[in-house]
């Protein structure tokens, strides 16, 4: 397996950005002395002589998106190269193992995976040349037979390689000021402290994080600023689960890079608890932050498990007022718990607060996902409103015992996806999905103030997020099944409900 393009790393969707998920095992093998090539087919088209030659294909399914998308792409894969060892990885493996084992793969590691996956390529190799006297039995990784827990251990971290990717230019990038600027992804930590009931990260990491040594963050930094990146987003779970790590890791990219700006996300308990730090990150450069609000509903809030209150909300726009940092809230306003007048008040809260430009409207459609594995399986309140697992679409369904949130939530998801797809301005889609939310309360929605009518040029990113998003229509589109040789296409299209790819708004 030391040839050349023998090890293949594919990643199908990483929320816009260089895929860190396959360029950091890619750095562990290439330590070891390999030579994996990599392929992002949310990028990039299928290159089937690469897959042919292929003995270990890795697949990365770091959130539920990536599985729905890479299902189809492995399902290509074998028919390439049937035998070639295909091993699914990331924390959508762990909470759907035992069906990719059973219909699309020959392995799957979850957690810390980097080691495990060096380990089973290393094994391979000893088979391949070894009349196969030795055994996969690894620890960290599930075969069809024996399926193991998550790896869990700290790692000696490589620098990731991006090497073989296409270049920055191809990926999302900081929309501000009127301009445009290339911006790169780095983690300082993995996992997360918290036990959010809907999180995939629970079930995996079970409050657990691991972080990232700073010069390899930094190096990793250094490399997309010679690449031309002036922004930097900092896509760990949650920034602040090492705040001191975080802080002097923010503080050394701005001294040897005083002009870089970045972004990062955390929870609104830490935003809180930690708001002392605010000021050093937004002269270190920060120009925003995301938080899961989720809800302004205490009993969506505390189903969830989310460890904030609505008053607490309140509370951290407070102090961003004063930061000089722009703060991003993302929502889940389709949940079993929440009411018809929970969502008005939403987008009633959202306007009064003068956040309409703040929000991505990708985030007014979105629907809770209850995966396999989820903590919230065990949690009693979802329980009578459960359905059965439908497996195909890795989730398990839940009707809402209001008729009029289930019709709400579908009207919701396309009004957003048609609008964005011809690049109508934030404000028309929240108008719009306001509209949306009083009809279906049986009102007519009254006329906003003329001042929320014009358009900000708040910082974010070109690419609208959500991770635990289903994939869209549009979005299966996107995946480059097609053959770079003959130009035949195989892209899969399917109508999937809710939103989590959008450009420009």
């Amino acid at each position: 397996m030391h040839q050349s393009g023998s090890i293949l790393l594919v990643s199908c969707y990483e929320l816009g950005h260089q895929p860190l998920a396959i360029a950091s095992p890619a750095g562990f093998l290439e330590r070891a002395g390999y030579s994996p090539s990599v392929l992002d087919l949310s990028v990039s088209t299928l290159d089937e002589e690469n897959i042919a030659r292929a003995a270990f294909i890795g697949i990365s399914v770091p959130m539920h998106t990536a599985l729905r998308l890479a299902v189809p792409a492995a399902e290509r894969i074998r028919k390439i190269n049937p035998a070639c060892h295909i091993c699914f990885y990331g924390l959508y493996a762990a909470l759907n193992s035992d069906f990719l084992l059973e219909h699309y793969a020959d392995s799957t590691i979850a957690g810390e995976f980097e080691e495990p996956l060096l380990a089973l390529v290393e094994r391979l190799s000893r088979l391949d040349t070894q009349n196969h006297t030795c055994t996969l039995d690894i620890d960290g990784v599930s075969l069809r037979k024996r399926t193991r827990p998550p790896y869990l251990k700290r790692t000696r971290f490589a620098s990731p390689v991006y090497r073989g990717l296409p270049k920055l230019e191809s990926y999302a990038q900081l929309a501000h000021d009127g301009t445009q600027r290339l911006a790169g992804y780095v983690e300082a930590s993995r996992g997360c402290l918290h036990r959010c009931l809907h999180c995939p990260i629970t079930p995996v990491y079970e409050g657990r994080f691991f972080v990232v040594p700073e010069e390899i963050v930094l190096e990793g930094i250094r490399g997309f600023v010679s690449e031309g990146a002036t922004h930097i987003t900092f896509g760990d779970p949650d920034f602040l689960n090492g705040p001191g790590h975080s802080l002097r890791i923010v503080k050394a990219m701005h001294a040897e890079v005083p002009n870089i700006t970045f972004d990062f996300t955390a929870k609104v308990e830490h935003l809180l608890k930690r708001r002392a730090l605010l000021p050093a990150f937004a002269d270190a450069g920060c120009l925003f932050a995301i938080s899961a609000f989720e809800s302004l509903s205490d009993i969506v809030l505390g189903n969830l498990n989310k460890g904030h209150s609505r008053e607490d909300i309140y509370e951290l726009l407070g102090i961003f007022k004063n930061t000089g940092i722009t703060l991003r809230p993302t929502w889940v306003p389709f949940t079993p718990w929440t009411t018809i007048d929970d969502y008005v008040d939403l987008l009633e809260f959202i306007s009064a607060g003068q956040l309409i430009h703040n929000i991505d409207p990708v985030q007014y459609s979105i629907r809770l996902l209850v995966p396999p594995g989820s903590a919230l399986l065990t949690h009693g309140g979802i329980k009578p409103l459960l359905g059965p697992l439908d497996q195909p679409s890795f989730t398990y369904r839940w009707t809402h015992p209001d008729p009029r949130m289930e019709e709400l939530q579908e009207s919701v998801s396309e009004a957003v996806e048609q609008m964005t797809q011809s690049q109508e301005t934030t404000f028309a889609m929240f108008e719009r999905v306001r509209q949306l939310a009083y009809e279906a309360r049986g009102e007519v929605a009254r006329p906003l103030q003329p001042d929320l009518c014009v358009q900000k040029d708040l910082p974010r990113l070109t690419e609208s997020w959500f991770c635990c998003a289903e994939p869209t229509k549009s979005q299966f589109g996107l995946l480059q099944l097609q053959n770079t040789n003959t130009g035949t296409s195989n892209c899969v299209s399917n109508e999937i409900g809710g939103i989590s790819r959008c450009h420009g708004s």
